[in-house]
This record gives C-alpha cells, structure tokens and sequence, in this order.
C-alpha cells in the first residue's frame, strides 16, 4: 500500500495555494470539475506523497480548517532545509534536536495545520539530490 494522498484542510484554497508553492510544493493539479467544486493537488519536492486543498467535496467537507497535526516532511538535513523555508519567507521554528541526531523544525500553514521537518541521520542516504 502506497499513501499517495493527504486532506489538508483549510478555509481559503487560493491563499493556501500560495503559502505551500512558497513551501516549494508543486502544483499537480489545480481543477474545477463542478461548479462549487475545486481541487488543488501539492508534491512536496522530492515526494511520492502529495496533499490535496479542496472545496465542495463532500467526503471532506466535515474537515476542520487547521485541524491536521504534526505533518512530517523527512529531509536529509533539517538546518538546510529551515533556512530554505525561511529564505522563501515561511515561517519556521528553531530546530530542535534530540537522541541519535534527530532534528525537528515546526512550521503551520496559514489556517494552523502544522507541520515538522523531520532530519535521520540514518536515513540520510535517502535525499541524493534532494533537499
């Protein structure tokens, strides 16, 4: 099984749009397949799962903008990839660093889903050519 997709719920799609392109994320597909009815798709770089930003689907209509928690984006190294954000004006936290070398970096979205950049050290072969 494969996760490919995520609901990230939010209540204004264009501004959310806005905020994870800034992120980097790209955009795989940005309809309106029914009046009333919109779906952004987002890809972190570097990943095979994407986030999806919606209005008027039913099946995620009882979603609570802001309500997704602790998202995690793993990278090959946490200091690089928060400055990255930071340089293209996201909003980040320190990075907090524990046991083994794991680092952790919080960031939120505008409607306050949150996120954390995650670094492994032992995972670190994981990103060539990926930041």
């Amino acid at each position: 099984m494969l996760l490919e997709l995520v609901p990230v719920p939010v209540t204004d799609v264009d501004r959310a749009k806005a905020f994870y392109e800034r992120a980097g994320f790209g955009v795989d597909v940005d309809v309106q397949p029914a009046e009333g009815v919109r779906v952004v798709q987002l890809t972190p770089p570097g990943s095979a799962c994407s986030i999806v930003l919606s209005t008027g689907l039913p099946a995620l209509a009882d979603m609570v903008p802001g309500s997704a928690r602790g998202l995690h984006l793993v990278v090959g190294d946490a200091v690089e990839a928060r400055a990255e954000l930071a340089r293209r004006g996201v909003p980040v936290g320190d990075v907090d660093e524990h046991d083994q070398g794991m680092k952790f970096v919080p960031f939120a979205d505008p409607d306050g889903n949150t996120w954390v950049l995650q670094e492994m050290p032992w995972r670190a072969g994981d990103f060539r050519g990926v930041r």
